[in-house]
């Protein structure tokens, strides 16, 4: 069995040509049909670099409000670095909303307050009169919120007059109720031109709202991308990002940008403030960030595997060495098992650990769930599995990139099969490298435990994926290493 044959990969492929066209076609590019590299016209973004050019001028403004004695090229350029890097990390130049006049205004001053306190520390203005100091920031907010605030204001006046075509992604019914809304609403900068129905075997019958063509393939979804210039996709429904997971990677991969809106009533009483959380037309939003159109990990991780697993492979040689002798001693040649895994979007690798059983067979090393309390091994193997000291081989794994340090366990490709179609969110699981421990693992799901709550508790990391959750893992994986506990 192959790994193509077990795990669907997030990646997408373009669809033959010879489709029939979603939506009456629009502008010069309508009827086109090619691959990705050829007649394709992919949604056209909106460019952050007015937001940039804002705040680099309200940068030197700043600095020119400083006492001529203090004005010095390199705080300009300090000031500018600064604010850009902590307005990036804040999601500030983000084109895909356009924000009031107003609800930036906090994020924005408090910002370049924060960026002035740094060049003031590293730089000769230390000297500075704290009321000149104070008359400069204040004039740098003033000119950047201004700024920010126009530029805010021309795109809002724009997309009146031109309204950003969206597709409406979820259950039928509640697509038709929430295109209506925003039909309703044409000052939300938004105009819904295609439904994508989760269950096409609704379509049809007596419905309120506008006339829009239901589309129920990816393919249908791409075309009327494609055709109308689509980069706001809205996704309605609680069970939606499950149902359609492909049907958002494709759309994502092919530039869009997706937002969940809620269109059920408030549950009160349960509230919260997410990151990136709004309003469109009245319904309550938030970006996400599907596994096709994001990163999950990036070369931080990727560092801390590297240098971890090539210390620890160094620090653990001694121990991997006598453990081999004894199993050599003990059970005959042969002390490194090698086994196939799934591993990242699907692919296989060989995973590598200290040989604690010998399998009748490849069917059964295939197969054959765990062996962690078999009767037939010895009191060092036992002892070995315990410890998890016959993992310590993977760490190989790691420096050569099959894995990770931190990560979903990685498994068979016949139990994978199997629990793909269990459970449905096993395959996504596979969106990051497969690790040696996990948050899974430091909440003692390892061995015979529930398949469901695995995939749960992997499914969590990854959608909450920070270098810093991965540090706290492997610490509590460390504290735990002695413990009893099977694998």
């Amino acid at each position: 069995m192959t790994a193509e044959s077990t795990v669907a990969s997030p990646g997408h492929q373009w669809a033959p040509e010879g489709a029939v066209p979603v939506l009456a076609p629009r502008g010069p590019a309508a009827g086109r049909r090619g691959t990705p590299g050829r007649g394709v016209r992919r949604p056209r973004r909106t460019s952050p670099a007015p937001l940039w050019l804002v705040d680099g001028g309200a940068a030197l403004l700043g600095a020119l409000a400083l006492p001529t004695q203090h004005r010095h090229p390199l705080v300009v350029a300090l000031l500018t670095l600064g604010v850009m890097a902590l307005n990036r990390r804040a999601a500030l130049y983000d084109t895909s909303a356009v924000p009031g006049a107003l609800d930036e205004l906090p994020a924005v001053c408090g910002r370049i307050a924060v960026a002035w306190a740094v060049v003031v520390a590293l730089s000769p203005l230390r000297s500075l009169p704290v009321t000149a100091l104070v008359v400069a920031v204040a004039a740098h907010c003033a000119v950047a919120w201004a700024g920010r605030a126009a530029v805010h204001g021309l795109r809002r006046r724009a997309l009146r007059l031109r309204p950003r075509p969206a597709l409406v992604v979820g259950p039928l019914a509640t697509t038709r109720l929430v295109s209506a809304a925003l039909l309703r609403q044409p000052d939300c900068g938004v105009r819904p031109v295609g439904l994508v129905a989760d269950h096409p075997e609704v379509v049809g019958g007596a419905h309120e709202g506008p006339e829009l063509p239901v589309l129920t393939t990816v393919l249908e979804a791409r075309r009327a991308v494609v055709q109308n210039g689509v980069r706001t996709v809205l996704v309605v429904g609680a069970a939606t990002r499950v149902e359609n997971a492909a049907m958002l990677r494709a759309l994502a991969g092919h530039g869009c940008v997706l937002w969940e809106l809620d269109a059920d009533p408030p549950s009160y009483g349960i509230g919260g403030n997410r990151r990136g959380a709004g309003h469109l037309a009245g319904f309550s939003r938030r970006l996400l960030r599907p596994e096709g159109g994001r990163r999950f990990g990036g070369p931080g991780k990727r560092t801390l595997d590297v240098a971890l697993s090539g210390a620890l492979l160094v620090l653990a040689g001694p121990v991997l060495l006598v453990c081999a002798l004894v199993l050599r001693v003990l059970d005959g040649p042969g002390v490194v098992f090698r086994q196939e895994r799934i591993g990242k979007d699907g692919r296989p690798f060989t995973m590598l650990k200290l040989r604690t059983h010998r399998p009748a067979s490849a069917h059964e090393a295939a197969t054959r769930w765990s062996v962690a309390n078999d009767q037939d091994m010895s009191r060092f193997c036992h002892f070995l599995r315990r410890t998890s000291l016959d993992e310590l081989l993977q760490l190989w794994n790691v420096f050569r990139g099959d894995m990770s340090l931190v990560g979903p366990r990685p498994e068979r490709p016949y139990f994978v099969a199997k629990f793909s179609q269990a459970h449905p969110g096993y395959p996504e699981r596979h969106r990051m490298r497969t690790g040696i421990t996990g948050l899974a693992q430091i909440h003692g799901l390892r061995g015979d435990t529930s398949i469901e709550d695995r995939c749960r508790y992997d499914n969590a990391y990854i959608d909450n994926w920070s270098l810093w959750q991965d540090i706290c893992i492997l610490l509590r994986t460390a504290a735990q290493f002695v413990r009893p506990t099977g694998s």
